[in-house]
């Protein structure tokens, strides 16, 4: 039997710094007021970039790392809620832009699970043993989706990219997963609503811009996503003791040290990059692996047990176990 494994991970921000201190120009806030509730010190944000060009940054690096060539590539899948476009994909100007002429590629749309979905299925991919090589990235360019005069959703969000590629392995490193969703929560983080226009319909309006209940999602995380973990660690026999680090979706670092207590996992298993990035949304869990694996804190030779989750909007949440 055929089985995945992470063999390479990178990842790409703009080279735009904005500070707190920078949004206190354009509105009303402080470093001090984003900073204590947040966690949130700065982010990146494009000038120039759209998502398809931060993600094949990163597809261009996993190949660069491994030695691979684009041809070898089966398939490649970038979770997003900031395409470029609807059509094409970003996950298909990346295929162009790399070369890889033998990958199929697709968007997948899952907010800030977007990752942990995306490589849940490349991980079946490879694991049905018809493809070998593939690449999962998640890109967004969330300030383009932002209304900046408003502060509770403008100084939250940043741009970047983060994936990685998998390959074939002799051995089982996806150890356990829990995925979900909850649509009757949806208004409670949106992003993106095109309004009817056909001459045919009744007129409605576009609401292109993020709006989110930041206390229900709060809350969200902290009940919802917390249970599942926990009921993922149970059901896999996989205790806290036994994971090396957690890598959650960056939003908030209140977040992260509820979780830790409500789940059981000593708190310095939980990596954190927030104060540097932001809230990337599909981004922020690769990106927080591939710096991880740079600074040297995972290492990529199979001897340590991560859990990955994301959460956010759908209301979608999702987590993975993986040797790595």
């Amino acid at each position: 039997m055929a089985f995945a494994k992470i063999s390479q991970t990178a990842y790409y921000v703009p080279e735009q710094i904005v500070t707190n201190d920078d949004l206190s120009k354009i509105m009303d806030t402080s470093d001090e007021w984003i900073s204590s509730r947040t966690g949130i010190k700065e982010r990146r944000i494009s000038r120039n970039q759209e998502t398809s060009e931060l993600a094949t940054e990163v597809a261009k690096q996993l190949l660069a790392k491994s030695g691979s060539q684009p041809e070898e590539l089966d398939f490649i899948i970038v979770a997003t809620i900031s395409p470029d476009s609807m059509m094409p994909t970003t996950a298909a100007r990346v295929q162009a832009n790399i070369g890889a002429t033998n990958a199929f590629a697709y968007d997948l749309t899952a907010a800030c699970s977007g990752f942990i979905f995306s490589l849940s299925t490349a991980e079946k991919l490879i694991k049905s043993g018809a493809y070998q090589k593939g690449i999962v990235i998640g890109a967004e360019v969330l300030s383009k989706t932002l209304d900046w005069s408003d502060r509770r959703t403008a100084v939250l969000f940043g741009d970047g990219a983060g994936g990685v590629l998998l390959e074939t392995s002799e051995k089982e490193h996806f150890l356990a997963e829990s995925l979900n969703t909850d649509g009757s929560r949806s208004d409670s983080l949106r992003s993106g609503k095109s309004g009817l226009n056909s001459p045919y319909s009744e007129s409605s309006e576009d609401a292109p811009f993020m709006t989110m209940d930041g206390r229900a999602i709060f809350d969200f995380a902290i009940r919802d996503v917390a249970s599942s973990i926990k009921e993922l660690l149970e059901t896999s026999g996989i205790s806290g003791d036994d994971l090396d680090y957690t890598l959650l979706h960056q939003a908030n670092i209140r977040i992260l040290d509820k979780m830790a207590k409500k789940i059981g996992i000593e708190r310095d298993k939980f990596l954190a990059n927030m104060m540097s990035y932001g809230n990337t949304s599909a981004a922020s869990v690769p990106i927080l692996l591939a710096e991880s694996v740079e600074n040297g804190i995972i290492r990529l030779d199979g001897s340590q047990t991560v859990l990955l989750s994301g959460f956010g909007g759908g209301l979608t949440w999702g987590s993975l176990i993986v040797k790595i």
